[in-house]
């Protein structure tokens, strides 16, 4: 993707949809980098001296995402998240966060303040138009998908063939028993590269696929990315809970050995970096015998 957008014919219709949702240009675009998911990003600096964050679609797929994004803003507020600015199919503006301090590295508190958002996020009344997170999960890749193909997750070297026919019946049923159903919020997408920590705590933000369940699920899928980037083991805070680690462990064992992603090639390399965390935690969570590489 060009990273130069703003100057160009995108930069230009980016600058149309500020003028009509906030009634005011940009004077400057400065790029934002990172994150995983295929759409522009940029700080804008406004005529009238505001800041803004606006995302801007590449395809359909992505103008989806940030539908879905913007109707749950339009839907919901909390300290938690960016304050919406405004949104026209295919721009989505937010709260300018670069003031805020952005993880890793975790400081002493941060691992603990997103827990406690964590919880303000189950306990904030789900909107009514989500997707239940069972219906999310159940459509997405696990160690079933692992059992038909099992080629693309042994390439990655964390085991032998020997020892996944072994362990796949005890990984599959642990993970189908992961209870997903409740009526809590749920972001279904949390690490550090969406999340920032503000001055009014931490802020957590991409809530495109959002849905309503138990609210366990957003701590088990967090947990392997903070261990990778340094925070404590997953048991250490989610104790007890084997079902989630095998559900997150075969979400990542079946996605990152695939192809890379066009126009998101970074993807399956957070992935990687995600399965080497939560396949040990699933392990360690089902008693299973240590795995070996012929």
């Amino acid at each position: 993707m060009d990273e130069h957008w703003f100057s160009g014919p995108d930069g230009s219709a980016a600058a149309a949809s500020l003028k009509t949702l906030l009634g005011a240009g940009p004077e400057e675009f400065y790029p934002v980098m990172g994150g995983f998911t295929p759409v522009q990003r940029a700080v804008a600096r406004l005529a009238d001296g505001r800041r803004v964050f606006l995302k801007r679609a590449i395809n359909d797929l992505t103008a989806g995402w940030l539908a879905a994004e913007h109707r749950f803003y339009a839907s919901t507020s909390a300290a938690f998240l960016p304050a919406f600015l405004g949104y026209e199919p295919g721009t989505l503006v937010l709260e300018d966060l670069s003031a805020a301090r952005w993880v890793p590295p975790w400081l002493p508190g941060d691992v603990e303040a997103v827990v406690a958002v964590m919880g303000a996020i189950a306990a904030t009344p789900a909107p009514l138009h989500l997707p239940a997170l069972r219906k999310l999960v159940n459509g997405s890749r696990g160690w079933r998908e692992v059992a038909q193909e099992p080629e693309p997750f042994l390439a990655l070297g964390l085991c032998c063939a020997d020892w996944l026919a072994a362990a796949l019946p005890h990984l599959i049923a642990a993970a189908d028993a992961a209870p997903f159903d409740g009526t809590e919020l749920v972001h279904l997408d949390l690490r550090s590269d969406n999340l920032c920590m503000a001055e009014r705590g931490p802020v957590v933000f991409d809530w495109n696929m959002a849905s309503i369940g138990n609210a366990k699920a957003d701590l088990a899928f967090w947990l392997s990315s903070l261990h990778a980037e340094g925070g404590p083991a997953p048991e250490a805070i989610l104790p007890e809970e084997p079902e989630f680690a095998a559900w997150v462990a075969g979400f990542f064992a079946a996605h990152a050995g695939l192809p890379p992603i066009p126009n998101a090639p970074r993807v399956r390399q957070i992935q990687r970096t995600q399965l080497e965390t939560g396949f040990p935690w699933a392990v360690r969570a089902l008693k299973l015998p240590t795995p070996w590489v012929t």
